[in-house]
């Protein structure tokens, strides 16, 4: 089965940190759900889980969110025990909203917390206050949502760490199934990014973002969540399955303006333009472009993708899927990564150490083959 994901673009306002496609024009909302229906029309399949990402999808309307999901129902061959996930914003999150959520099918709620400092709320320009995350939570628990995920960003200028561990603090306090956990990234092209360069802020230091994620780590899988992938954390069982799909070289499907499909073969991406992509939905042309990938390309996506989870790599199919020149190649690169302390190999299984977590993406790009 593959996993489906839908792009909900519309963001009420744009946070400093984010490179995501997205726009805070709201006026075109229903044009674009008609537009992503007529996408899904033409891409049917047998769907295992489903996200709907963005952007901001809480801003989409309730008749909205209605079309959307009635057309993926009636379009997608849903598996009964899908994973079917909606991120939203807690300041979005009403009782209402919350009970429409779970009438339409939703079973997994993602949400972006990012601190409980409201100063820093403030800095990145987030709606939400951290007594609306917290209020948010209870909501969607009244609801009946028993999956839970929050997003927590570190990093943040002048963030000392015994801060970020009162973030960590409240997090755990909310008892949510899942957490992801990321460093702040300074990405071009954005606000935070030309402050930095403007030099009114001044970056983390690699020191200190490397502390504050060994400290998430201790805490986290000290109070009982297992870190299934280098920023991913879960209760048992509780584990995202629409983005392991990714992790794990299961094909998606993208739906919408600058939404991504794997295929196994190939990739697929969408013109990352609000009109270009509607007008192309609307006068039935292409507004994709595809990737083929050939057998290096592929090995090199499975050394990045399996690494980052707990799960490795495993050696045997490497050979199946490659060939044993793929995998002799990638033994004795793991070996280099073993001697110093960075990979382990237990039962045909490669995996990241601790140490080799902190560095994870200089062993990924040892490992692979460069053209």
């Amino acid at each position: 089965m593959s996993g489906l994901y839908v792009h909900i673009p519309f963001c009420k306002s744009r946070c400093i940190y984010c490179g995501f496609f997205s726009t805070t024009s709201l006026s075109l909302q229903d044009r674009y759900v008609t537009a992503l229906c007529r996408e899904m029309d033409k891409r049917p399949a047998t769907i295992g889980t489903i996200y709907i990402g963005g952007g901001t999808p809480s801003q989409l309307s309730v008749p909205n969110m209605q079309q959307l999901f009635g057309h993926i129902f009636d379009v997608y061959d849903v598996d009964d025990g899908a994973e079917i996930t909606v991120e939203c914003n807690p300041d979005d999150v009403s009782a209402e909203y919350a009970v429409m959520l779970k009438q339409l099918g939703v079973n997994r709620i993602s949400m972006g917390a990012q601190t409980f400092a409201d100063s820093r709320l403030r800095f990145l320009h987030r709606r939400h206050t951290a007594r609306q995350i917290e209020t948010a939570v209870g909501v969607l628990r009244n609801a009946g949502f028993r999956n839970i995920s929050i997003d927590l960003m570190f990093g943040f200028p002048g963030e000392t760490l015994a801060e970020w561990d009162e973030d960590i603090s409240h997090a755990l306090n909310l008892d949510v199934e899942h957490i992801s956990a990321y460093c702040l990234t300074i990405e071009e092209d954005t606000r935070l990014g030309r402050l930095i360069d403007e030099g009114k802020v001044t970056e983390t230091d690699e020191e200190t973002s490397l502390a504050m994620y060994d400290r998430l780590i201790t805490r986290l899988t000290g109070a009982g969540y297992e870190h299934y992938e280098i920023s991913n954390f879960a209760r048992p069982r509780r584990r995202s399955r629409h983005n392991n799909s990714y992790w794990q070289g299961t094909p998606y499907i993208g739906i919408g303006a600058a939404a991504h499909s794997f295929d196994i073969l190939g990739r697929r991406w969408n013109v990352n333009n609000l009109m270009e992509y509607i007008t192309a939905i609307e006068t039935d042309t292409t507004c994709y472009e595809y990737e083929v990938l050939d057998e290096t390309a592929r090995f090199n996506e499975t050394i990045m993708t399996g690494l980052r989870t707990i799960d490795g790599i495993c050696v045997s199919d490497i050979e199946h899927l490659f060939g044993a020149e793929y995998k002799d190649y990638l033994l004795n690169g793991a070996l280099r990564q073993i001697d110093s302390g960075c990979m382990m190999l237990e039962n045909g299984v490669l995996r990241l150490t601790r140490k080799g977590l902190f560095i994870s993406d200089t062993v990924m790009s040892d490992l692979m083959i460069v053209k």
